[in-house]
């Protein structure tokens, strides 16, 4: 098969996936950030300590997810591995195989296991770009963010040319900002704006220790989960001088919007008020910005070569 008929399909693939509708304004977007998981709990088993009682919504699989990315213009997608499984990537890496093109993953390991680096590296072969770190259980965060498995992550990613992804709360901001000093080489994305707003108005302090990892030029923010912050109200316009504030020190360069689905679809929220927040309702974003944040930074993190 030659290069241009590889190209051609590897498109073509692609397009089936969140194809746009006729007509759409502008489009060709990526969702930074969504889970999915089956109801089919015999093929793809709950990690230990979790009960088919947990998923909520039952079933959010990528044909549910199409339903609503589809009419929005979104194509392609960045799956997070759903704690439910825990490491036990399979099901994602299985719905990216059987959707070509259209998903990249951020799988969850365990970095306290032998032989993680080489774990990363199996992942990243099948098309993982990042990894997602979360204190979990951790009673001392410096511990767990100063561990040696912690820094064979950190290192292995570097190598690897992809992407941490720590899903943290505010307090954790100035240990990542240690941990990028670190490892400078290390590609980083802060998920849901650290959470900030997510228990009441941000925190001065906190703010401030976001807008620093600016100074590392290879931190990203992700733009998200607006139904769980500030107002938690659509159309999230009180959440504008946040992102400004994100922009302005980032760039729209290193500025990703994400959905958090499926539960930006929950009771109250849907799909359209999360994106058309960055494409629609903010006057201070330029169209570059908005082509940066609802695509191009994505595209640039999450869908390019990795060192394998």
């Amino acid at each position: 098969m030659n290069t241009t008929r590889r190209s051609f399909l590897a498109t073509s693939a692609a397009l089936t996936g969140c194809q746009l509708l006729p007509g759409h304004r502008g489009g060709d977007w990526i969702d930074a950030h969504v889970h999915v998981w089956t109801p089919d709990v015999q093929k793809y088993p709950l990690a230990r300590g979790f009960a088919v009682s947990d998923m909520q919504p039952p079933s959010f699989t990528p044909e549910q997810l199409f339903a609503h990315c589809r009419p929005e213009g979104v194509r392609r997608i960045v799956l997070i591995q759903m704690s439910y499984y825990q490491t036990d990537n399979s099901y994602m890496l299985d719905m990216m195989r059987t959707h070509p093109g259209v998903f990249s993953g951020v799988a969850i390991v365990d970095e306290k296991a032998e032989g993680v680096a080489e774990t990363m590296r199996s992942l990243v072969r099948q098309g993982v770009r990042g990894f997602r770190i979360h204190a979990g259980s951790s009673r001392n965060l410096s511990d767990w963010l100063g561990s040696p498995g912690m820094a064979t992550l950190w290192k292995t990613a570097a190598e690897l040319k992809v992407n941490v992804c720590p899903l943290i709360n505010p307090d954790t901001l100035p240990l990542i900002d240690k941990m990028c000093e670190w490892y400078p080489d290390t590609s980083v994305v802060v998920d849901h704006f650290a959470r900030l707003g997510m228990a009441g108005p941000p925190k001065a302090e906190d703010l401030r220790n976001l807008l620093r990892l600016a100074r590392h030029a290879k931190t990203h923010v992700k733009a998200s989960a607006f139904y769980a912050l500030g107002s938690k109200k659509p159309p999230y316009l009180d959440l504008a001088p946040l992102v400004r504030q994100v922009r302005d020190a980032f760039g729209p360069q290193r500025v990703m919007w994400a959905s958090d689905c499926p539960f930006q679809v929950d009771h109250g929220h849907n799909y359209h008020n999360s994106i058309a927040l960055i494409r629609d309702r903010l006057d201070f974003l330029s169209e570059q910005d908005k082509t940066w944040m609802l695509r191009g930074t994505a595209e640039k993190v999450f869908f390019s070569a990795a060192a394998v």
